[in-house]
């Protein structure tokens, strides 16, 4: 009885992790030659793991990664001219702690998208608090929001996500008021919040994509004086995984 009231109050308590361990060490005679501070060790550690694996559940759902990629599954054997030792940096996420940019170009299927959603996982495994957006329909709700005065309310929630990741940027033309808006985002971020920005223009066109110098330049100096640049080149990986190659 006493076994499972324990039980049942661990439940309660919401300590699954401490008590599904607490059932396994039942079930397990060798335990007993354990001392009492090495099983308690045990239920402890079992319900941190439960929490931090539950936490990251949370983190990755909340996050929409478009791709489910991770660093440690990046394909190095084909040349991208990417930079071991900057994705290493990378991978500690100090940059994240510290409000920095990272910007990810290079043409069509050359494996952007999977690179900023394979920093975004690490971010949540990290513990921080990530979103993906999809560069043209993050645009349009920009509109959306500015049209039905949601925009300062949207603008609050993105101020709280630690590291935001805008895939696909340039993909579709936008307007001056939508450029303004996102450098309204960045201001708001600026120093606290990280962001990666892939896209297939280099950052020497953004200009010309933005077709407004005083509002590119301001984008620029948030986003590129203060990043990482990854300039990404080679075939399309999709072309080649058709390819057998």
């Amino acid at each position: 009885m006493l076994t499972e009231h324990t039980i049942t109050k661990l439940s309660s308590m919401r300590l699954e992790g401490m008590m599904e361990a607490y059932i396994t060490q039942r079930k397990n005679p060798d335990i007993l030659s354990l001392d009492f501070e090495e099983r308690f060790g045990m239920l402890v550690e079992s319900q941190w793991l439960h929490q931090e694996n539950r936490t990251l559940t949370r983190l990755l759902k909340n996050a929409k990664l478009k791709i489910n990629a991770s660093l440690e599954d990046i394909n190095w054997r084909k040349p991208r001219n990417l930079d071991r030792e900057m994705i290493n940096r990378l991978a500690g996420s100090e940059w994240i702690r510290y409000g920095q940019s990272c910007v990810i170009t290079g043409p069509t299927g050359v494996g952007k998208s999977f690179i900023a959603c394979a920093l975004g996982n690490k971010a949540c495994r990290d513990g921080y608090k990530v979103l993906y957006l999809h560069a043209p329909k993050f645009f349009r709700e920009l509109l959306s929001a500015r049209a039905t005065g949601t925009l300062t309310k949207l603008i609050r929630k993105l101020s709280k996500i630690d590291l935001l990741v805008v895939d696909d940027w340039g993909l579709e033309s936008a307007k001056q008021v939508q450029y303004r808006d996102f450098l309204e985002i960045l201001d708001d971020r600026y120093g606290n919040g990280a962001v990666v920005i892939s896209s297939q223009y280099p950052l020497s066109t953004w200009h010309e994509l933005i077709d407004d110098t005083t509002i590119a330049d301001a984008i620029l100096d948030r986003i590129a004086h203060n990043s990482y640049n990854i300039e990404m080149e080679g075939d399309s990986m999709r072309k080649m995984q058709s390819l057998g190659k």
